[in-house]
């Protein structure tokens, strides 16, 4: 990854976006559990298979975020990865319904969360190298 002070202020929310998807990524590896319960039941197959897909998805996506070349790539399919999970935050905000006050806010609050995190990715991707 390049010095980030040498780089184009707009390259930088592509290096931090990378390295949070990266992360989560591998949060879904070191600790599944809670991952597992947020996966919505009507969904087919083992929850885990969702908990370790989509943590494979994120740290891929992540690390196509931090090389140029497939940054533009990596940004369009970090959007929609932020609106593949959206079912499993709305579970959440269902599951967690009767759970104390401050749970429920914390569910509630990741679903406006997506709008920024999707409009990021968008102009990550407007603001990528071109290749070619």
């Amino acid at each position: 990854m390049p010095d980030s002070a040498s780089e184009p202020v707009s390259q930088r929310p592509a290096y931090r976006m990378g390295a949070m998807l990266i992360g989560i990524g591998a949060g879904h590896f070191l600790a599944p559990k809670p991952f597992d319960t947020i996966v919505p039941a009507e969904l087919p197959g083992n929850a885990r298979f969702y908990t370790l897909a989509s943590g494979v998805a994120e740290m891929g996506v992540g690390a196509m975020l931090l090389v140029p070349r497939t940054r533009r790539a990596g940004a369009l399919a970090a959007a929609a990865l932020y609106l593949a999970v959206l079912p499993a935050n709305l579970n959440m905000v269902r599951m967690w319904r009767d759970k104390p006050l401050p749970m429920r806010i914390a569910a509630l609050a990741r679903l406006p969360l997506q709008v920024p995190m999707v409009t990021q990715a968008l102009a990550i991707r407007r603001n990528a190298p071109r290749r070619g």
